[in-house]
Parts: structure tokens; sequence; C-alpha cells
């Protein structure tokens, strides 16, 4: 996990422990998406770009906060475009 379940909460500015399973889930799916865009594991970082934290966050909060109706284009276009430095070009 590149971001903590605290770290994420605190992004989010998320006190109570009610949505827990929720954000863990988002954290989840963010680092898979960000992965994804990038085209290679996260785990391949020895260290962590802030930039590629920060689309993380990003990602966990435009999902959760848009969770009724999230436009996912929008979403991956971003990320796209925060991640561009990064990104591999094939796997």
């Amino acid at each position: 996990m590149i971001v903590t379940l605290e770290q994420t909460k605190a992004w989010l500015r998320v006190e109570s422990s009610d949505e827990d399973v929720l954000i863990a889930g988002l954290i989840a799916a963010a680092e898979d998406i960000v992965s994804g865009i990038l085209r290679f594991p996260l785990s391949e970082f020895e260290d962590v770009p802030e930039t590629v934290r920060q689309a993380i966050y990003y990602a966990v909060s435009v999902m959760y906060e848009q969770r009724e109706s999230l436009d996912i284009v929008a979403l991956m276009e971003s990320l796209r475009g925060m991640l561009f430095a990064y990104r591999k070009a094939a796997w």
C-alpha cells in the first residue's frame, strides 16, 4: 500500500471510522488504476514520487466524493495528465 488509511482519511478530512472499509477499498482501486496508467506495478518504485502519491489521493477523493455519479473518463484523463512523466511506453 502506497498510502495508508490514516493518511487518506486526513486528506479527505474524515475523522470517524464509519467509512474505513469504503475508503480502504477506494485506496486499493486507486492504486490499481494508477498502476495501470503507469504501466508497471507501484512496487517497482524505490521511493514513490510525491506526484504518484498525490494522484492516488486525488483518485480516492474523486471516487469518494462522486461515488453516486463518478465520471471515470474525466478521472482517467486527469490521472494520465498527472502521471505522464512516469508512464512507461508499454507493459
